[in-house]
């Protein structure tokens, strides 16, 4: 299927990154507004499309210019919107307002939100962990914005933002992580609890899992709570330091679960495998556990010939968002019982990518 090169291939998310094994990928957002204006929930008149023309200008005095593509929120299909959301573009919140708009770099690693709580807040994508250079995308395009248009901040306070926690630096940090055994052996809040006292917050990525205070797929977002304390790579280094902490934490129960509890760790394991290899329907859910269960099972010793950016760019690439703009862009050979039915057709599909995917993992 080339249905994986044309979404997966170019991505940020199919590339290797450190410390990937558990690290999914980083996030950097920085908030910012522009002086002279008030906040989005306080625009008048045609304060929302000032500030957004303003902001697409600015845009075009970047350097490569065409390597950002931007569309005016109310132009925005709901497909289009449900994979910039799946993509971690857009909140579940955001609104289609008049004046609001975003703007996504052709390799989907810098994005830029317009008009929703603050005028700009900018996003960068890379992959594993790392900080630093998830951080210089974002400062990068930053500056080049403040050659053209000025932002409000105070000498004290910092940048201005809509939130007071937002205020000062104007960035938060996050990671994706996957922490399956510190999940598995009930290990997982205490960690979470001694973070929460650093200013750490944790939180879900595809909703709550079974397991007691488990996220979906044992993945979680790990994210700084706000941007005033101290300055940019300081905060960077706190946020590093505490998802390194969970890495060594995850690797080192690994260990300990595959000695005490191995027999249920091959049964749910191997089942997860048995499923994908012979279901002709996956639910999206199932799918993200699924994915799950095999990378912690590559990761204690059960498989090989399968690496961590083909595991996390599945999680992509299996959501409904992406798999129906497949459905709706090239044409599938699909059972006629199921050809009238988008939520079979959908789930149909999501199956055929995993078992692609997986058809070549060697059981060690």
């Amino acid at each position: 299927m080339s249905e994986k090169q044309n979404i997966a291939n170019d991505a940020w998310y199919a590339y290797n990154g450190p410390e990937n094994d558990v690290v999914l990928s980083t996030r950097v957002r920085l908030a910012r507004n522009l002086a002279n204006f008030p906040f989005p929930s306080k625009f008048k008149d045609d304060d929302a499309f000032r500030v957004q023309t303003l902001v697409f200008d600015s845009f075009s005095h970047c350097e490569e210019p065409d390597k950002y593509q931007g569309v005016i929120a109310s132009e925005l299909d709901d497909l289009g919107a449900q994979i910039l959301e799946e993509r971690g573009v857009l909140d579940s919140n955001f609104a289609k307002e008049n004046g609001s708009g975003v703007i996504v770099r052709t390799d989907g690693k810098v994005s830029c939100t317009i008009n929703t709580k603050d005028h700009v807040r900018l996003s960068s994508f890379v992959p594993g962990l790392d900080g630093n250079a998830a951080f210089n995308l974002v400062a990068k395009v930053d500056d080049e914005l403040q050659n053209s248009i000025q932002f409000a901040a105070d000498y004290e306070l910092g940048y201005l933002t809509s939130a007071i926690s937002d205020c000062g630096s104007g960035m938060k940090v996050s990671c994706r992580v996957h922490l399956p055994s510190l999940s598995f052996s009930g290990k997982i809040l205490e960690l979470f609890n001694a973070l929460n006292t650093k200013e750490i917050v944790v939180s879900d990525c595809f909703g709550a899992g079974s397991l007691p205070s488990s996220s979906l797929g044992f993945y979680y977002q790990i994210s700084t709570k706000t941007a005033g304390n101290g300055n940019e790579l300081d905060q960077i280094a706190g946020l590093v330091a505490a998802v390194k902490f969970l890495a060594e934490n995850e690797r080192r129960e690994r260990n300990v679960v595959l000695k005490t509890r191995q027999t249920e760790l091959r049964n749910r394991i191997f089942r997860s495998y048995a499923k994908v290899k012979f279901a002709s329907l996956m639910e999206d859910r199932e799918a993200v556990e699924v994915i799950s269960d095999l990378k912690w099972g590559k990761h204690l010793g059960f498989f090989s010939e399968i690496d961590d950016e083909t595991l996390c760019a599945l999680l992509y690439r299996i959501q409904t968002g992406h798999l129906q703009f497949v459905l709706k862009s090239r044409n599938f050979n699909l059972p006629a019982d199921i050809k009238d039915n988008k939520t079979l057709k959908t789930e149909y599909l999501r199956a055929l990518i995993l078992q692609e995917a997986f058809d070549g993992i060697k059981i060690n």
